[in-house]
């Protein structure tokens, strides 16, 4: 198996974004179990993973179309689907209607972060790389989702699952907005 050939599925930037989707997916695991630190920190991992496999891509020359669709899919895991599950779960919403309402609102923020990414690989060349981002990136959308996480839960300062709903409903707003992003 060539780790270094850009049409290989399994090339080595390829293989960390596979590690991503696992880790991704191995956190939502542990989001059912209500371990929300250790899902955090699995996320958080699949975060460095997700910088790593773009920089080994650019520096051995292996961006492909196949990678972009498959680093756009471990962001939909790891970075829309497990953080909006996480920030749901970790809620203690006993009344129903609130519970429905404040779905609804994770549902926006789901389908607004696939939006989000199907718009950028429609305009996105494999191996490019632009100064800005259009929107809130996901990886971004996530970090603010987790800072939402800890203001509620750390440091109880937002209690309300209304409040946090309202917030995620900017949150995802923002990703398909004409927010300029620097790209790191």
């Amino acid at each position: 198996m060539d780790l270094y050939n850009p049409n290989n599925r399994f090339n080595l930037a390829n293989l960390v974004t596979f590690a991503n989707v696992a880790l991704g997916t191995i956190a939502l695991y542990f989001v059912t179990q209500k371990e929300f630190l250790i899902a955090i920190i699995l996320a958080w991992i699949a975060g460095a993973l997700d910088i790593l496999d773009g920089k080994i891509a650019r520096k051995y020359n292996l961006s492909s179309e196949f990678g972009v669709q498959l680093d756009s899919f471990a962001d939909f895991l790891s970075f829309v689907i497990m953080p909006a599950f996480l920030l749901f779960y970790s809620l203690d919403i006993e009344d129903n209607f609130t519970k429905l309402i404040v779905g609804l609102v994770f549902v926006y923020y789901i389908i607004s972060g696939l939006r989000r990414l199907v718009e950028f690989n429609l305009k996105t060349n494999a191996g490019s790389v632009d100064k800005y981002f259009i929107g809130v990136p996901t990886p971004l959308g996530a970090i603010l989702l987790w800072i939402l996480y800890l203001l509620s839960h750390t440091f109880g300062l937002i209690t309300s699952p209304i409040v946090i709903a309202i917030l995620v409903a900017i949150i995802a707003w923002s990703l398909n907005s004409n927010i300029k992003v620097p790209h790191p």
